[in-house]
């Protein structure tokens, strides 16, 4: 059995490190500093979970179609890895335009920040593993 693949997509300090919990956990950690470097990737190594930040796209941020910093990926993952579970980090902020994204897409958990430890082990269950 080979070990599961979780991409981690570090696009700010707010991220949560946690290596060291996914080691734990079986899970062969590929980080990206960005949406496009994950994206590129999807092809080659496709993951079996995805722990990536949402961002609302306030103005035009996105070119106006898209809701969030999300969108992009979430779609590609439905087309090159659309087994991946996906573990939405938010701020309290902005959880209240998460929902428009979930009706767009599947995502398997929201952790809110501060993300703890236990609510990452939550996330990852044995579903995905």
């Amino acid at each position: 059995m080979t070990q599961p693949i979780l991409y981690s997509i570090i696009e700010s300090p707010a991220h949560p490190k946690m290596s060291g919990l996914y080691r734990q956990l079986g899970f062969e950690e590929i980080k990206f500093t960005s949406q496009r470097k994950a994206i590129a990737a999807l092809k080659k190594t496709p993951p079996d979970a995805i722990v990536a930040e949402f961002f609302y796209g306030y103005g035009n941020n996105y070119a106006g179609v898209n809701l969030s910093n999300l969108d992009t990926l979430l779609a590609s993952l439905q087309r090159y890895a659309p087994q991946a579970r996906v573990i939405v980090l938010v701020s309290k902020a902005e959880l209240e335009y998460l929902e428009k994204l979930k009706k767009r897409f599947t995502l398997h958990a929201v952790l809110v920040h501060p993300v703890t430890d236990d609510a990452m082990l939550s996330a990852l269950d044995t579903s995905i593993r």
